[in-house]
């Protein structure tokens, strides 16, 4: 794995004396090594001169093999280090503690801990062995996960307190198509297809951050309800958005993980009175509760290359881009 790291340190800089800097060894033994592992794959992996460092067929192909067997390596690392944990990362709006502290109850050694998630991290901290599971807010990357629908639940405009559409229970997308969306376009197709101005993305790690934008009278921002209603603050207001389509919510773990903790922390997430063999079903009661939707129901619509975990009689099954 060292002489890999190494590789893929040369391969990102394409100069072996940047590279030997950030890994802090000498350029000739950094040298020495990649020779070693030339040698070992019996294949050039650099086409070197005095101007430049070049990538050969063989090297370019190491650099995409590489990076994600380092990566798995580093989060089995991780994984192995803090055997004895289990980690539930969630994002902004979602209330995880009936499931965490039920594990808890059915493992006392086990150590359950929880870790806030965002929008650019949320399956990331399962790929590099940050959580064990993930609850995440679709769309996102489920390449390589296993999937089970959790829930899904409208959308919302957040509204500067004194905007000409607060008050308003509902609006539709047209409603908004004058008003300056702060965030990517592409989260909200929909207004993206009718808007009259252009997006404002704002530079947001933070739900707070995205309102204090909204509420110094910037734009306006589509949120999962209860991102919403969660951050509630006398200055913004929200109305929801009746004619698009609803956030869905589901569970994530690394498709290849045999763990039978996943496995048992994902039946504990839903209503153990789900029945099995509807496709949609509702959690909850009707009206304004910011967690209340409809199970997402089906494969076909949560992405290539995602496992849907089926649901069988006894099991039991436990929120758009802010």
């Amino acid at each position: 794995m060292r002489k890999l790291r190494y590789f893929v340190a040369v391969a990102r800089h394409l100069h072996f004396g940047r590279a030997a800097a950030e890994l802090h060894i000498a350029q000739p033994a950094l040298s020495r090594q990649i020779r070693a592992l030339e040698a070992e794959l019996h294949a050039q992996l650099f086409r070197r001169d005095r101007r430049a460092t070049e990538l050969t067929a063989a090297g370019r192909q190491l650099l995409a093999d590489a990076e994600p067997l380092l990566a798995a390596a580093e989060a089995l690392r991780r994984r192995v280090t803090q055997a004895g944990r289990f980690v539930v990362a969630f994002m902004p709006g979602l209330i995880v503690t009936d499931a965490v502290r039920r594990l808890r109850e059915r493992h006392p050694g086990l150590a359950v801990e929880v870790l806030r998630t965002s929008w650019h991290d949320q399956v990331e901290v399962l790929r590099d062995g940050r959580a064990d599971v993930s609850y995440l807010r679709l769309p996102a990357d489920r390449r390589g996960l296993t999937v089970r629908p959790v829930l899904a639940e409208p959308r919302v405009v957040v509204l500067p307190a004194g905007h000409r559409l607060a008050g308003k229970e509902s609006v539709s997308v047209r409603d908004l198509a004058a008003e300056r969306l702060l965030q990517d376009p592409e989260a909200v197709p929909e207004w993206r297809d009718v808007a009259t101005v252009a997006a404002e993305p704002v530079p947001a790690l933070a739900v707070e951050e995205k309102l204090e934008h909204v509420a110094a009278g910037r734009g306006v921002a589509v949120l999962p309800l209860s991102t919403a209603t969660f951050y509630t603050r006398p200055d913004v207001t929200y109305a929801r958005v009746g004619d698009i389509p609803p956030n869905r919510v589901v569970l994530a773990w690394l498709a290849d993980r045999r763990d039978a903790l996943l496995a048992d922390f994902a039946s504990l997430v839903a209503d153990p009175g789900v029945p099995d063999e509807v496709e949609q079903v509702q959690v909850g009661a009707a009206g304004p509760d910011p967690q209340a939707g409809v199970l997402a129901g089906g494969a076909g619509d949560l992405g290539e290359g995602a496992r849907v975990e089926e649901r069988h009689p006894g099991d039991v099954e436990g929120a758009t881009r802010a």
